[in-house]
């Protein structure tokens, strides 16, 4: 059957067997017995094993996957504490699952059939059309996969497919639901409403003594000086063991010379290029120039200035025409040329400026030379000197002791919280790593941490070597912070109290307008306001109000800052609902997937219990590099 098998793949396994095996819905994952080698299991369903090799290449699969979204690897470890592992088992043990429930009907997949199916996957389609065996080939030996593997994983799939297309295939969205979430989604309110801030809320007296002791015993939390950690942090990067002194002249030199013309701007003419659109133009431009008139009278005969037809200060390259361009760079400044047949249209040209070719000479481009050939080998020697580093740290040296040997430079920010400031509230200035303050409060003194990547090609290391408690401030310590919020809380109460008297005015029957013309404020409308609109004059929260009632609904929202809203509702449209409206028909094909997908579901979880799920933790834990059982 191999011989005869033919099937194009994709370009990376994961993207291959996710499009193979999910029939839009997420809860069929990586296959099990496609590397299933027997020995210990993380899982069994029913008689089905899901082994430890198995799950361990789907769980790596999918933090590759993760990593290139994100754009840095994660660690088994990582992946652990987003709860991937949980996910990748679940998808596996669904698919266990089906695979025991289509051995149990005893379903199958003729091999005549399953060629044609894979012979005809779009994702197998050579670029010019047709299946592309040499494709698939290069795909499976790419992942480690054989061909019998393959066709195996591919024949379960169909399988599958066969219980999932019997339970669920064809299920429609009912009219009604459709028409619900056509509405929810495209409903369209009017309102008018009174915005009003700050302004409004008047002068606010400085807090008496009492009225700050009191406000910071009751909120005396908020002003909790939080944990901070002192760190020393040894950075290794080209940028900072390049040694730019140390590049000899010859060197500096040969790079110089090679160099081309990185350091000097080419020869540039300022042409001037008169367009001669057919034969009669041509033969009336040779014979002006014949009878001795100039470029000047030849332009003015053709009714144009000079500014029309100006190409501008051109390289050769800039030109995009070879025969053009080998007219006009053999000209000399001033001059006028013959007719020049281009590769679309004959024309005639002048120079009117030339700019001589001109190159840096070497002692102005030194410095950045010898900077790039110091960056460079300095790039290699990061690599040896992160292994002798990382032998050091071994054999117990400190990161001081480590800087003082290889003669780096160690750091030694300010504290910082675990939001990285300072006491002051202040950022830390911290290398741009990820996850390095985090690590940091995960970390401990006398603790050896983890490298972390810095950059593209560097290195950092941290040792924590103070920590220093949360604690509560006094009141002298925040007396202004204490202030400031005592302030801004007097402020919103006094603007939610405005609020809800102008509420309470509207519900009584007051016109927005009477009560905007009375407070100093003004009436706004707006329209077009749907449940899940983006870029609206109002705050979520008011857009939340707006449809919780009918027409007349009132209300109030509060805003960024100190914005407070009250507004009243003024009109309400449904939207038209056609079916084969094209933004309704995604919808409801969206909405059939979701039924679909849920049926489905619920039968998986149902084969599942009466199956019977067992897992071994023990060899999990093994996987995602955790101990415990």
């Amino acid at each position: 059957m191999l011989d005869t098998l033919r099937a194009g793949a994709k370009s990376w396994i994961s993207k291959l067997l996710i499009g193979l095996l999910v029939i839009s819905f997420a809860i069929w994952g990586i296959s099990g017995d496609l590397l299933n080698v027997g020995g210990d299991q993380v899982a069994t369903v029913g008689e089905r094993k899901i082994s430890i090799v198995e799950f361990d290449n789907a769980y790596r699969r999918e933090l590759d996957s993760i990593g290139r979204n994100i754009g840095r690897p994660l660690s088994t470890v990582e992946g652990a504490a987003f709860g991937i592992p949980a996910q990748v088992l679940g998808r596996l043990i669904a698919e266990a699952a089906l695979n025991e429930t289509a051995k149990d009907y005893n379903l199958g997949v003729s091999d005549q059939e399953l060629v044609r199916l894979i012979q005809e996957a779009p994702a197998f389609q050579a670029p010019g059309g047709g299946f592309d065996r040499a494709l698939l080939a290069r795909v499976l030996q790419a992942n480690g996969l054989t061909e019998d593997a393959f066709v195996a994983e591919r024949r379960l799939l169909e399988q599958r497919r066969q219980i999932a297309d019997a339970i669920s295939g064809g299920l429609a969205t009912p009219a009604a639901m459709l028409e619900a979430f056509n509405q929810h989604a495209n409903e369209e309110r009017s309102i008018d409403y009174l915005e009003f801030g700050a302004g409004q809320a008047g002068e606010i007296a400085a807090p008496t003594d009492s009225e700050l002791s009191a406000y910071f015993e009751d909120n005396r939390a908020r002003f909790r000086a939080p944990e901070y950690r002192k760190v020393a942090l040894l950075a290794l990067t080209p940028e900072r063991i390049a040694r730019p002194d140390a590049v000899g002249e010859d060197e500096l030199r040969r790079e110089y010379q090679a160099s081309g013309g990185r350091f000097g701007e080419p020869e540039r003419r300022r042409i001037l290029q008169i367009p001669l659109p057919d034969a009669a133009a041509v033969e009336a431009a040779r014979t002006a120039l014949a009878e001795g008139r100039t470029f000047e009278d030849i332009l003015a005969e053709r009714g144009l200035t000079e500014a029309q037809v100006e190409l501008g200060n051109m390289a050769r390259g800039d030109l995009l025409d070879p025969a053009i361009a080998e007219a006009a760079f053999s000209l000399a400044q001033g001059e006028t040329s013959d007719v020049v047949e281009g590769r679309f249209t004959s024309v005639l040209l002048k120079v009117a400026e030339v700019t001589e070719a001109h190159q840096s000479p070497l002692e102005d481009v030194a410095p950045q030379l010898r900077r790039e050939i110091a960056l460079r080998l300095a790039e290699r020697e990061v690599l040896d000197l992160h292994d002798e580093i990382e032998d050091a740290r071994a054999g117990g040296a400190t990161l001081q002791e480590i800087a003082e040997r290889f003669s780096l430079s160690l750091d030694t920010p300010a504290a910082f919280d675990s939001a990285g400031k300072d006491e002051a509230g202040k950022a830390v200035p911290l290398p741009d790593v990820n996850d390095l303050v985090s690590d940091v409060f995960e970390s401990d003194v006398g603790i050896e941490a983890d490298m972390l990547q810095l950059g593209r090609n560097g290195f950092l290391w941290f040792e924590v070597r103070e920590v220093i408690p949360a604690r509560d401030r006094t009141l002298e310590e925040v007396r202004q912070q204490v202030a400031d919020a005592w302030t801004a809380q007097q402020r919103r109460e006094r603007l939610d109290t405005l609020a809800a008297e102008i509420l309470e005015e509207v519900e009584g029957g007051k016109s927005l307008a009477d009560i905007a013309e009375a407070r100093g404020l003004t009436v706004a409308s707006a329209s077009g306001i749907k449940r899940n609109g983006n870029d609206l004059p109002l705050p979520a929260q008011a857009v939340t109000g707006v449809f919780a009632g009918p027409v007349g609904t009132t209300g109030t929202a509060a805003g960024d800052g100190d914005r407070r809203v009250v507004y009243r509702v003024t009109g309400a449209t449904a939207p038209a609902f056609f079916r084969e409206a094209s933004e309704i028909a995604a919808l409801d094909q969206h909405l059939a997937d979701a039924l679909q997908n849920s049926i489905v579901g619920q039968y998986i979880g149902e084969r599942e219990a009466r199956l019977g799920v067992r897992i071994n933790q023990t060899n999990i834990n093994r996987v995602i590099g955790q101990g415990g059982s």
